[in-house]
């Protein structure tokens, strides 16, 4: 599979997948790109470069709210993401849109028999 291809496909779905994550939980952007890797492997493997502009796109947005936490012990505060009313709403539809793009596809690229 063509490097741009890839990279375009991802970049169709960054806002989506972050925001569920963060739907599913408060979390700060090291844990959002540990996670994307671990469910998504290979493919979710960004860099911060690539994820902080998605989270500020979403916090612009009204999508998610940011607040800085103190870290346990030693460790140093932290930025978390909380996801708001109007993100909830727009995951909704970015996965409902995402289902039926998906639909669309498989009927276009099914292969006759």
């Amino acid at each position: 599979m063509s490097e741009k291809f890839v990279q375009q496909m991802k970049k169709g779905v960054l806002d989506m997948t972050v925001l569920k994550l963060i739907v599913e939980k408060d979390t700060y952007g090291y844990e959002i790109l540990q996670e994307l890797e671990h469910r998504g492997g290979e493919f979710f493997r960004l860099k911060e470069g690539t994820l902080y502009p998605v989270l500020y796109r979403l916090e612009d947005g009204g999508h998610i709210c940011s607040a800085w936490q103190d870290g346990e012990g030693r460790s140093a505060p932290k930025k978390y993401y909380t996801v708001t009313d109007k993100g909830r709403r727009t995951y909704a539809q970015y996965w409902s849109q995402w289902n039926e793009f998906i639909d669309c596809v498989k009927c276009i690229c099914r292969e006759e028999k």
